[in-house]
Order: C-alpha cells, then structure tokens, then sequence
C-alpha cells in the first residue's frame, strides 16, 4: 500500500533535520542551563553567613569570626577553589571578570542578570572591608593556607587557624592592590544603573585602593609570605597597576589613568590571560576605545591586543599556543581550564569590538575576522561542555557525564544536615580517598580539566584536574551568556 502524501513529506522534514544538524554539526549546547548552573556555582562558595534564599542548600554558614584575630569583621566573601582559605588576589580578579561579563553581555543574560550581580555583590561586600583599613591596611586573605590544606573538612567545621594578613606601605602588595581596585571600579559599572549609592562606594574605594597600589608599590608575596607556593605573583605587578588603571578610566573617563598608564611602559609581551598575569586583558579593555569610540589614541593598545590573539591561534604564524589533538587550548598542567575559559572571555570580547567597527587584521598571512575569534571561543566552551574526545562535561552537573569525584571540601564531605555531629581535620580524609562519588553536587563548578592529550582521571587526588576555582567559573560567565543570546538553549 503506497503511503500517503502527508508521509512523504513528513520523511522529507526528518531526513532534512538529519541534515541540517549534521551541517552545523553536533547540535549546540544548552548555553541558557550552562549560564544559569555556572552563576549559581558561586552560591557553593560563599563564606560567611548564608540568605535564606540560598539555593545550595547542602552549605551552610561557615568563618562567622573571621577578621577577629585583626579586631575587624572580614565575613562574607568567596572560597577560591576546593579549599576553605579566603585568598584575596584571586577573590578580586573573579570579581572584575564577573563584572566585565555582565558590562558586556548583560543584556544576553535574561533572567540571570540579577543572580550574576548578586555572585558580584557577594564578593565586593567583602572587598569593601578588606579595603576600610587603608590607607594603613589592605587586608588580603583570611586563613592559614598551609594549616588549612593540612586538613580535609567542610567549612562549617572549620578549626584551623583564621589568621587575618594584609599589605602596607611598609609591607606593600601593588598587585594584590591593582586587582582589588580593578574589581571595584569594574562593579561601580555594574551597579551604577540600579543601585547608584553603592555604585558610588565601590567607585570610591576603588580610587583608593588604586592610589595606594600606585604609591607604595611592591609584590605581594614578598611581603605576604604565606600565599606562595599558592598564590605567588609571579608576573609582578605591573600588569596589576595596568589593569587597574584601566578600569578605573573606564569607569570614570578620568584621562590622568590613561596618563599613568602611558608612564608606566608596560610593554611586556603575552599569550596567557589569568589570575596572575592581566596585560591580556588590561589591552583588550583599553583597545575597545580604538574600536569602538574610534579614538586613535588608543590605537598602540589595540596592536598589543591583536598580537595576544596571534600568539592564540592555531593557524597564526606567531601562535606560540598548544593545542590538545582534541582542539582544546592548552597552557599549563594545573588547573589548564582557567586559561582556556579567561581567554575564551577575551576572544568573545574582542569580536564583539571588532564586530561593532567592522574591523579585521592580520597575523602573517593569516586574515582574522570577529567569526574567526568568535568560532575558536565557542569551539572552547563546547568542548568544556561535552564535545570533546571523552564526552565528558567539565561543568558538573551539566549533561549527565560530568566529574563526579571533584576535589572540593565541602562537595566531598557528607553535608551538616545529613551529618551533624563534627568531622574533624583528620577524620575527613577517609572522604578524599574513597573512590565513592560526591554525596554533594556543586552544581554548574567548572574543575581544572583534562590533560594535553585530552585524558582526564575522575579522582578526588587529582587535585591539577578535578579541583574547581571561582577563576575558571567567572570568565565562562561572559562566554555563556553570549552563547545564549547567540544560539539560546540549544
């Protein structure tokens, strides 16, 4: 019996679907879900006294004393990464590139927008404080980091040592310093359009805390000895006083910044953007007044951007960048995602400016359009997504293949309201090192990542490859948001 017309054409739509998505080739990811889950990862970070509308609900309040060891309240503000240490340095850059996503793709964050300003406030209530003892203190961290990484156990438990440390004109920190500014002004931008008092709080400190980095300038770890081998600064601090000059003249058009910035010869060449080195971004950021505004001015800075973005791709005659066989970028075997996700944020930003001006350049014989960064960020964010060799979500909780064993205190340990009673410092290891999965999800957590032959070991011990960070998470935010705007949920 020959079927009917309306089967023919029913089988021509199927076989047409089967087409189409094998010409745009695996269909995209759900970007909206990913935006949503990478924002609300920083709800499992929080320190400090939790809102009742707090959505992980397996955390608890946590270091409800801490500054006290300095006589001054430090609560509140952000874990870094898997520990239950408050390091400063990577706390504030989180902060500026949570803000910078939102400055640039606010707009394609819908319903999130208000979350992302939320995980922002988090963070800079807390700078706030860290900032109110200058000019005489910048309080930088909170907690004995070696103490603490001698203990597994959830931040509700906490009983190592909550030492307070900070920089000073005698013991000074410009880098430490011209991040937090940076973080500051970059949220004075956030919040100027909705709530204009703290907008101008924050603008305010960020002025401070930049003149005290430009006065009493030094690196950090010579003068915090305790952050190193974790958080030393090993790119010094000239690329800080440059980034956070940069922004505070993006938010204020104060022109003596862009003076200071021109005195201070920051020529250094470089093919990596992260928690340590920001002359990437500091060019990208100021570049987008060549660009955008088309102001000549800044034309030296957009050539600096350009030779970042050929020391990135793969085709360039300069690329000085690995590649996995799988496509992802590679830098280094620590927690490699960071650099993939922060790069990612500035291929997908610097299109964004090259798109508003029509604008391309060249690496060697190589031609670079806004597709051609736009199409190398998006191939990153997927492949952190799933599409890559082992089909495995480096977002956790995202598709169903994701790191189930993530190298995270509190994730790992059985939560307060399934175990009351307290586990102490030793006691929790036996959760390290048993290959049972996560008793708690830490949802939309993006962990360091595979190897350079896209190898990855789902092992709480792997600490290079399972261990999430709110550095890695802050600048996918941007990504995804973009995405979603771009190609919605998929």
């Amino acid at each position: 019996m020959e079927p009917p017309p309306s089967f023919h054409f029913c089988f021509f739509l199927f076989l047409f679907s089967l087409v189409l998505t094998s010409w745009r080739g695996e269909a995209n990811q759900n970007y909206s879900e990913a935006l949503a889950k990478s924002i609300l990862f920083f709800e499992g970070q929080r320190s400090g006294k939790l809102p009742a509308d707090q959505k992980i609900s397996w955390r608890s309040n946590s270091a409800l004393t801490d500054g006290s060891a300095a006589n001054v309240d430090l609560t509140g503000g952000y874990y870094d990464a898997g520990d239950n240490v408050k390091f400063g340095f990577p706390m504030a850059f989180t902060t500026t590139m949570l803000s910078w996503s939102i400055i640039e793709y606010g707009k394609r964050m819908g319903s999130q927008t208000a979350a992302a300003r939320t995980a922002v406030r988090w963070a800079t209530d807390y700078l706030l404080k860290a900032a109110g003892g200058l000019p005489d203190r910048l309080y930088v961290g909170v907690g004995d980091p070696n103490a603490d990484h001698n203990c597994w156990e959830r931040p509700e438990d906490m009983d190592t040592p909550r030492t307070v440390y900070w920089v000073s004109p005698t013991a000074p920190g410009s880098d430490v310093a011209g991040e937090t500014a940076a973080a500051l002004a970059a949220a004075a931008i956030v919040f100027r359009s909705v709530d204009g008092n703290y907008s101008n709080r924050l603008l305010s400190a960020a002025k401070k805390v930049m003149a005290f980095a430009q006065r009493y300038q030094g690196k950090y770890s010579d003068s915090v000895g305790s952050v190193c081998p974790f958080y030393c600064s090993y790119s010094g601090f000239k690329d800080e006083l440059l980034w956070g000059s940069s922004w505070l003249l993006r938010a204020t058009n104060d022109t003596s910044y862009l003076n200071y910035i021109n005195s201070l010869g920051a020529n250094d060449q470089a093919d990596i953007f992260s928690w340590d080195n920001k002359f990437a971004g500091a060019r990208v950021l100021l570049a987008r007044k060549a660009l955008v505004d088309k102001d000549k001015t800044y034309d030296a800075f957009r050539v600096q951007a350009e030779d970042f973005f050929c020391r990135i791709l793969p085709n360039s005659p300069s690329s000085s960048t690995q590649y996995t066989p799988g496509g992802l970028i590679y830098k280094l075997s620590s927690s490699n995602l960071q650099y993939v996700t922060s790069i990612s944020f500035l291929l997908s930003t610097y299109a964004k400016f090259m798109a508003s001006s029509s604008h391309n350049f060249n690496c060697g014989n190589l031609l670079v359009t806004s597709n051609t960064l736009r199409s190398l960020a998006k191939k990153q964010v997927d492949y952190i997504l799933g599409q890559n060799p082992l089909k495995i979500s480096y977002m956790v909780g995202y598709s169903t293949n994701f790191p189930k064993r993530v190298h995270h205190r509190g994730s790992s340990l059985p939560s307060k309201a399934s175990h009351p009673s307290h586990i102490g410092c030793q006691e929790g290891f036996q959760y390290l090192n048993t290959n049972n999965p996560n008793p708690n999800i830490l949802t939309g957590a993006v962990v360091g990542g595979p190897d350079q032959n896209d190898g990855y070991s789902d092992d709480r011990n792997n600490y290079a490859g399972s261990e999430p960070a709110t550095y890695i998470n802050a600048p996918i935010v941007g990504c995804l948001a973009y995405l979603a705007g771009s190609y919605g949920s998929g």
